[in-house]
C-alpha cells in the first residue's frame, strides 16, 4: 500500500512544479506585452540550446579543456551549414547523424 507520507510528497512536488508556471501564464495571459519583451522571449530557446549545444562541442577530456580540433566541432560546423541550408530538421538529424558515425570511422 501507498503510504499517506508519500501521495503527500508528490501532491506537494506537484504543486511546487504548476504553480511557478502557472502563476506567470495566468498573469500575462490578460495583458499585452511589449513588443521588445516579447521579441527578447523568442530568443530564449536560441540561448537555452547554445548554451547546452557549445561546451559540448567546444570541449574534450576530462578535466574539460577547449579544443578547436575534435571530431564533434568537425561533425558540427557542416550539419550547422546543411540546417541553413534546407531548413529541414529531419534532413539536418540525419546529415548529423550520418557525419558523426563517419567521423566515428575515421577518428
Amino acid at each position: 500500500m501507498v503510504r499517506s507520507d508519500l501521495i503527500c510528497l508528490f501532491i506537494a512536488m506537484g504543486a511546487v512544479t504548476f504553480i511557478p508556471r502557472w502563476l506567470p501564464l495566468f498573469y500575462l495571459s490578460q495583458r499585452s506585452l511589449p513588443e521588445w519583451f516579447t521579441d527578447w522571449l523568442d530568443l530564449i530557446p536560441v540561448a537555452v540550446l547554445s548554451a547546452l549545444v557549445v561546451p559540448e562541442i567546444m570541449t574534450v577530456g576530462v578535466p574539460r579543456h577547449l579544443s578547436l580540433i575534435n571530431p564533434r566541432l568537425l561533425v558540427a560546423l557542416p550539419t550547422f551549414i546543411f540546417a541553413l541550408k534546407t531548413k529541414s530538421l529531419g534532413g539536418t538529424v540525419f546529415a548529423g547523424m550520418l557525419l558523426y558515425w563517419l567521423a566515428g570511422i575515421i577518428f
